[in-house]
């Protein structure tokens, strides 16, 4: 029986760097076994983000989970919900709720520096018991990743908001939610920070974002015929997983950060094979060190998955000689220079283990040899069935 595993190194594709002497990050990390999916399988460029939609991890990996974001998304924060396992009501409106500090009026971290999930937890709480009524609630999450739920009596998901991560050092003046309703977010953002002050925590205020109320997507299962499962740290993509079907796993120690349990995902990726067609994987940690700026940071975060969790799944693969196909990918580029994400395809491989094959003589997995590869998609969600049907 065919099996599929699917590894997204969330945001790892960049731009050449100077430092790198012209070399981008995934070109000058170690990536042994990467490169020999490169060197043996299929490679290709693919374009997750549909355009006129915002380059977010919700939207690019709605479109590698095989759903057209064109079709299906309405924003984050009702994924972040259904992960959470909150039930939004027809007339509600969820926001991704960040942890974030705030220093000189400048963005200075969107995680409140990598807050744990105990402290955020906490806060949360707090903010519900002080701010939250009838209209308004908060809910914890995940170490700076929380969620906020308001009304649409007092507010619409066409209200304009920013991403904190990507206003990095810049005065969040320019950026402050706009439009209509936008005036309860504002004053929630003020008494957060009037609450915090003082309390003995990086977090100084709450930051709201990517509104949108709950999609209706068909179930992964009805739509591709296979049993999936989803393991990743982040509640953004295992809303998504729960929404349609798939079977979330959760893995002590996985945090979305550099400390992430990575071979804990591998091993967990494998064993949910015995009984299910097809395991994603996500890892978080090149994303978050692109939107640092660190280099460093971001090699390493590629040599980690590419040793713990690649490494670890094709010698599964050469042990038990087990039919197992794999798709490697980026969501979205998260480029050192732009400290956010970019719409720009991404480049990935597709190998079958039981048909090696190379006809473009790629020999490494990086943005330059890639260029070689002739295989274009312009619409990501076509790339699953392409790997199904291989």
């Amino acid at each position: 029986m065919k099996r599929y595993l699917v590894l997204i190194g969330d945001g790892m594709s960049d731009w050449p760097l100077k430092e790198l002497g012209g070399r981008t990050p995934l070109a000058a990390a170690r990536t042994p076994n990467l490169d020999f999916l490169a060197r043996n399988g299929r490679c290709g460029w693919v374009s997750n983000v549909p355009k006129g939609l915002p380059p977010a991890s919700d939207v690019a990996n709605m479109s590698i989970f095989g759903y057209d974001p064109k079709k299906y998304y309405t924003g984050r924060g009702p994924l972040e919900a259904a992960s959470l396992g909150i039930k939004l009501g027809k007339s509600e409106v969820a926001f991704r709720c960040n942890l974030v500090t705030v220093k000189d009026r400048r963005m200075k971290d969107f995680t409140a520096g990598h807050i744990n999930t105990a402290e955020g937890r906490r806060i949360m709480k707090l903010l519900d018991k002080k701010l939250g009524c009838q209209t308004v609630k908060f809910y914890p999450g995940l170490s700076y990743r929380h969620l906020l739920v308001v009304s649409n009596e007092l507010i619409n998901s066409r209200v304009r908001t920013t991403p904190p991560h990507d206003i990095t050092g810049k005065p969040i003046k320019n950026y402050l939610p706009g439009g209509k309703g936008s005036e309860i977010l504002l004053q929630l953002m003020n008494e957060s920070e009037v609450l915090l002050h003082g309390i003995g925590t990086k977090a100084s205020m709450i930051w709201p974002w990517s509104p949108g109320q709950m999609p209706a997507m068909p179930l992964f299962r009805k739509k591709f015929g296979k049993k999936a499962a989803i393991i990743t740290a982040v509640h953004l993509l295992k809303g998504i997983g729960k929404l349609v079907g798939m079977d979330v796993i959760n893995v002590p120690g996985a945090t979305g950060y550099l400390d992430t349990n990575y071979l804990g995902k591998a091993r967990a990726a494998w064993r949910a094979l015995k009984d299910r067609d097809l395991a994603f994987i996500h890892v978080e940690a090149p994303d978050e060190a692109g939107h640092e700026g660190s280099v460093s940071k971001k090699i390493r975060a590629i040599e980690d998955f590419d040793r713990l969790i690649v490494g670890t799944l094709l010698k599964k693969i050469r042990s038990t000689g087990s039919d197992v196909k794999i798709l490697v990918l980026p969501d979205h580029p998260t480029p050192i220079r732009a400290m956010t994400h970019t719409a720009d395809p991404v480049p990935f491989v597709l190998y079958d283990p039981n048909k090696p094959c190379s006809k473009e003589s790629i020999n490494a997995y990086n943005e330059k040899e890639l260029k070689k590869a002739s295989w274009r998609l312009r619409h990501g969600h076509d790339l699953l069935k392409e790997l199904l049907k291989a």
